[in-house]
């Protein structure tokens, strides 16, 4: 009886130590609105995060829902302590409500995270310039 209560001990020491020294991931916000933007005119928005881990934090492929919407991301290990960044541009081609999620996984304990961008996109003003001239003359 005694093994098999120090055997459960080690088990649970070891998960204890080899949990506690994993990489973590801590994003400052992990949703922006852009609230409403024109339509045909790209924007990005950069999300801050630091590796609140004790071991290298690595970033896997980072991907987005559609092709309507590019992520960049820091692609070397960071540190703990350190920061790193997931930029998610969205081309803002077809008007209307967005909410697009991007698709962070990493080695963290904390597993994959999600990072969403929303807004609405509008028709672009037409300059006025632009709107007093006739076509074809």
């Amino acid at each position: 009886m005694k093994k098999v209560f120090l055997f459960f001990a080690a088990i649970l020491v070891f998960s204890i130590v080899s949990h506690a020294q994993k990489a973590a991931i801590k994003f400052e916000v992990s949703e922006f609105d852009f609230g409403k933007i024109p339509q045909g005119k790209p924007v990005t928005k950069a999300f801050k995060f630091t590796n609140t881990g004790k071991e290298p934090l690595i970033l896997g492929v980072v991907t987005a829902s559609c092709g309507c919407t590019t992520p960049i991301w820091t692609k070397e290990p960071i540190m703990p302590g350190a920061t790193g960044t997931v930029s998610a541009t969205f081309n803002a081609g077809v008007m209307g409500q967005f909410n697009k999620p991007v698709t962070v996984p990493s080695n963290a304990e904390n597993g994959t995270m999600y990072l969403t961008l929303k807004g609405e996109v509008v028709e672009t003003p037409v300059p006025a310039a632009v709107a007093g001239t006739k076509k074809g003359k």
